[in-house]
């Protein structure tokens, strides 16, 4: 079965503890009802450097990626609408990309 990567894009970091818990528990609602998907849950990431040939830059970017989990699925539209119910998405977005085999 072809396996997707969802790159977190966006999000903020909570400004409380009562928010941490809040955003936790939308995560792990969604992770629940995607669970039989689920290869690897990922992490969010920290800051990101960006390297080209030109050299290294602290800005993780045009799009800074904040996170990723991978997942089974059928078609490129199948995990699509299994990103559709991400939490995430009330502030950021949710690129899905099919992994090659090589």
């Amino acid at each position: 079965m072809p396996k997707y990567v969802f790159a977190y894009h966006g999000g903020k970091a909570p400004e409380s503890p009562e928010e941490g818990a809040k955003v936790m528990a939308a995560w792990t609602a969604w992770f629940e009802t995607i669970s039989a998907s689920i290869v690897d849950p990922g992490n969010p990431v920290g800051m990101s450097k960006t390297v080209t040939a030109g050299g290294v830059a602290d800005n993780g970017g045009a799009n800074p990626l904040s996170g990723y989990t991978l997942v089974n699925a059928d078609s490129i539209d199948a995990a699509i609408e299994l990103a559709k119910g991400c939490p995430i998405l009330e502030d950021g977005s949710v690129e899905v990309a099919e992994t090659m085999e090589m």
